[in-house]
């Protein structure tokens, strides 16, 4: 059972965030506040709360997963970085300061965003090294690794980045946009939720049950940001609104309607619920999780 509130792990997640960037010699120090600038930017910290969150869950011990909660944080960052970058979204605001590349240019910001993704991989592999004589504990940071990078690259939200770029300025199906959400939002929450898993002690019910549980979270949370960028406030969102229009971008407002939009949100969010329905109170943190997110307004 999990006894933590969502505000203790995201105090566990900031406390160590930067613990895991290696020093850089001083010749690359515009590198490392790159990367500083959009690690400490705030932020949810969705991702790495959630593996936390798991691995608590699954039995295990989550001071071992700080370097994998970590690595979700770095991934997810890089993302941000890139997708803000003109190539792709040209985004001037990110959590309500300027993006990466309007501070730093936009050379520094692909950079920053690559230096993160490496340190991700290279905080994951050093816990690697420190155990390489427990074939068990080896066994369960290989299946968090694999997830982890599945879920970040071309099976996963690299996808759905390449899907979401090239249904710009056309119409898509709905099974298009819900792959692009799947994938591009829903990779990283599903790895997350996995990896924290393997790095505990789950069964193959508990594995089946939560991937359920995160794909429609992942889509929840995916399908209430769209329609915060037709009726959310830009204040508290910390970025100009309608966005996403002025882009073209396929997204379930502009597909299906505000109405059908915001019964999806309640579908999705009820079969979250529903699949773990079986953990009764001990699954209460994630069933308020995700009722919490499809509310949200920011």
């Amino acid at each position: 059972m999990i006894d933590r509130t969502y505000e203790e792990y995201k105090e566990i997640v900031e406390k160590h965030l930067m613990d895991f960037i290696p020093n850089i010699d001083n010749k690359s120090i515009s590198l490392y506040e790159a990367m500083k600038y959009s690690l400490t930017a705030g932020g949810k910290r969705l991702r790495p709360v959630l593996l936390l969150a798991s691995c608590e869950f699954a039995g295990g011990n989550i001071r071992e997963a700080v370097p994998y909660a970590c690595a979700m944080e770095y991934i997810h960052t890089y993302s941000l970085i890139h997708d803000d970058l003109p190539a792709m979204d040209n985004d001037d605001l990110r959590r309500g300061l300027p993006t990466n590349h309007k501070v730093y240019g936009e050379a520094l910001a692909i950079l920053a965003g690559d230096g993160l993704l490496t340190c991700a991989f290279e905080a994951i592999s050093k816990d690697m090294m420190m155990v390489y004589d427990s074939p068990e504990k080896i066994r369960k940071r290989v299946n968090a690794s694999y997830e982890i990078a599945k879920g970040a690259g071309c099976q996963g939200m690299v996808a759905g980045q390449v899907s979401d770029i090239e249904a710009e300025n056309a119409v898509a199906s709905k099974e298009m946009l819900e792959y692009i959400h799947l994938n591009k939002t829903g990779a990283l929450i599903r790895a997350a939720v996995k990896a924290g898993l393997y790095l505990g002690n789950p069964d193959d019910d508990m594995i089946d049950d939560m991937e359920k549980y995160a794909e429609n979270l992942g889509l929840a949370y995916q399908i209430a940001d769209d329609i915060l960028d037709v009726v959310g406030d830009p204040e508290e969102m910390g970025k100009a609104m309608g966005s996403d229009q002025k882009k073209n971008k396929n997204t379930y407002p502009s597909v299906n309607g505000l109405d059908a939009a915001y019964k999806r949100l309640r579908e999705v969010t009820d079969m979250a619920v529903e699949a773990i329905a079986g953990y009764y109170d001990n699954a209460e943190f994630f069933r308020d999780l995700v009722l919490r997110l499809a509310v949200r307004k920011k």
